[in-house]
């Protein structure tokens, strides 16, 4: 049974990644991701508060607009409070791709150019196989148009790909008005890959201290419909290969997506929730799984539930709202 995988352009043993999290914040954890079957593995992401050369443009980002309301400046963290420097961040990555023998991807997480492309050099300089653009940026400017954080995502990738040799993915928010223009517009910038989606952490409201407090919630299974969808509708349509984010907990979450179009598929809250050695379940599962439907490899499984291999393609648009929403049985029935 065949299942490597290739993501952009590099051949992988299988599709099971490791994506962004804690969990890659020592040599040691990662030796473990390793050695528990993760292909690949994506390191926790650099912020770019933390770069120790933020320009002007990024502070007047982060302070404008809030001469009246100050106390909005407490949702950035201080660089005092990141448990790892940028320094630390390299040397850990340089270690880590030295020790291991699958490719260990760089994280930048960041709304501007500042500091992204040099740091991204110093990554691939440390031994990262690639680059992720974790573009976290929610625009609560009502000035700011769709066109302009669009335009700004782009601009970024640009820089980016300009700046080193290796590959360079993006973390893709599912909050653009129209999906599918924005990642051809990615992939027309030479974007290698496109990852679907990131989890957006909202605030929540602490009403003892009345104040707003963060609130990190694992993710659960449910949550891979969104991107199970818009993997399906853009395969087959893009350069760029797609790697699918959010709600992988078991292997039949790897199947869904693998069969949606998927060319990796990363994982994170099931090896916070389970543990690292979660990694071999779900690679075995998959495996499983394909013998017994007798898929001879992953080549073989990708795309083929895509919206251009479906019999019906309008099971992915309308229609399929309103055959939902019909499908529906409830108690009062």
């Amino acid at each position: 049974m065949d299942l490597r995988t290739t993501y952009m352009g590099m051949e992988l043993k299988h599709p099971i990644v490791a994506s962004a999290s804690p969990l890659s914040g020592t040599v040691a954890n990662i030796k473990r991701l390793e050695d528990a079957g993760a292909s690949a593995v994506v390191m926790f992401s650099l912020f770019e508060e933390q770069l120790k050369h933020e320009s002007a443009a990024l502070e007047h980002l982060m302070t404008a607009g809030t001469e009246s309301f100050a106390e909005s400046l407490s949702y950035f963290p201080e660089v005092d409070d990141y448990t790892v420097g940028p320094d630390n961040y390299l040397d850990l990555l340089r270690r880590a791709s030295e020790a291991v023998d699958i490719p260990i991807f760089g994280s930048l997480n960041g709304i501007t150019n500042t500091g992204w492309i040099e740091y991204a050099q110093l990554m691939q300089q440390a031994g990262a196989k690639g680059i992720e653009l974790n573009i976290y940026y929610i625009p609560a400017d009502l000035t700011t148009s769709g066109r302009e954080v669009e335009e700004r995502y782009v601009e970024i990738v640009k820089g980016v790909k300009a700046a080193v040799t290796v590959p360079v993915a993006v973390k893709l928010s599912p909050f653009f008005s129209a999906i599918g223009s924005m990642a051809k517009k990615l992939d027309d910038a030479g974007a290698d890959a496109l990852v679907l989606f990131n989890r957006f952490y909202q605030p929540d409201f602490d009403l003892d201290k009345l104040d707003v407090a963060p609130n990190l919630s694992l993710s659960t299974s449910e949550e891979i419909r969104l991107p199970l969808l818009w993997i399906a509708v853009l395969y087959g349509r893009l350069r760029a290969s797609l790697g699918a984010t959010r709600g992988v907990h078991t292997p039949v979450d790897v199947v869904k997506y693998l069969m949606a179009g998927a060319d990796v598929v990363m994982t994170t809250s099931a090896l916070l929730k389970n543990g690292i050695d979660y990694m071999t379940t779900l690679h075995d599962g998959l495996q499983a799984w394909m013998e017994m439907h007798h898929y001879v490899s992953v080549a073989q499984m990708k795309g083929s539930m895509s919206q251009q291999n479906v019999t019906d393609p309008t099971a992915f648009e309308r229609a399929n709202y309103i055959k939902t929403l019909e499908s529906y049985k409830g108690d009062y029935m």
